[in-house]
Order: C-alpha cells, then structure tokens, then sequence
C-alpha cells in the first residue's frame, strides 16, 4: 500500500526532517541560473522581456562566472525571487546587508 509524501513526513522526527530540510537546501545552492530560470518555468526571452534587454544579453549573462551584484539582484528579482548574501566563516555565517 502506497503511502502520500505528508504521511511519511509526519512520522519523521523533527530531527529527521530539519535534516532533509537541509540536505535539501545543499542541493538547490548549486543551481546556475539558467536552471533555476528554467526550473520556474521561465524562458530566455520572457526573462529578458522583463528585465529590458535582449534575449542574447540574458544568455550572455546566465554564461557568466562573475557579474556585479546589482546585475544579479534583478535577474533574480526577474525570476521572482529574492537575492540574499550570506558569508560562511570559520564558526559563523554573517548575511550582508549593505548590499540591500
């Protein structure tokens, strides 16, 4: 007898879950932008729409291993989502602000 994903999440301990949970957020940190665009179900071209530039431009852009902040504040915003900066320390995280 099959069981539904909440049924088998409900008899997890609290441990066990915030343990997927970050197994979880692991995986989706090493995404490129090209497929987090593709996994919210956005094209090149609507992105770009979006964002007033040429669909070129936006696959110029999702190539790129460097670019300046603001440039991917908006690509992200595009997306539908929120950029947020965390720096990982020896013994913390610090998320940066001024960058807001």
């Amino acid at each position: 007898m099959a069981r539904n994903f909440d049924e088998l999440r409900a008899r997890m301990s609290p441990e066990r879950r915030a343990r997927n949970a970050s197994d979880a957020d692991e995986m989706i940190v090493d995404m490129l932008l090209s497929e987090i665009r593709r996994e919210a179900g956005l094209t090149q071209v609507a992105v770009a729409e979006s964002l007033g530039i040429r669909q070129p431009s936006l696959s110029k852009l999702e190539s790129q291993d460097d670019m300046q902040i603001s440039t991917l504040r908006r690509i992200v915003g595009a997306l539908g989502g929120e950029l947020e900066l965390v720096a990982h320390l020896p013994g913390m995280s610090v998320r940066l602000t001024q960058f807001l």
